[in-house]
């Protein structure tokens, strides 16, 4: 039973990261049309789907990342018990799990410096 709750409680807690950006979303659009109202830009041209662009590609290949990063612990963990010589596989491995973090920031300011 105890082993349940605990299931339960992660699949709340992953419900939870999951849909604060979603939650977040309208409050995220205001604060984009304050900016660009301040820098003086029209608010009609898509200034502010700019920002809220940038923030989804950074949060979603961060959250990616961490998804990839977490499946390439489990595996490696399993596989450097059994074979302690793959070591450098398992880091190779978690490198490019969070190359996808980098890419997403990268195409975040990419988009920022359209702007």
């Amino acid at each position: 039973m105890a082993r349940r709750l605990g299931f339960v409680k992660n699949k709340i807690l992953v419900a939870i990261v999951l849909a604060l950006p979603i939650v977040l979303l309208p409050a995220s659009v205001s604060l984009a049309s304050q900016v660009v109202q301040e820098e003086g830009a029209p608010v009609g041209q898509g200034g502010n789907l700019g920002y809220i662009g940038a923030a989804i590609a950074v949060v979603g290949s961060t959250i990616a990342a961490g998804i990839a990063l977490y499946g390439v612990a489990v595996g490696g963990s399993a596989l450097l018990a059994e074979r302690p010589d793959m070591f450098t596989a398992v880091v190779v491995l978690g490198g490019l799990s969070e190359g996808v973090a980098i890419y997403g920031f990268l195409i975040g300011y990419l988009i920022l410096g359209k702007l």
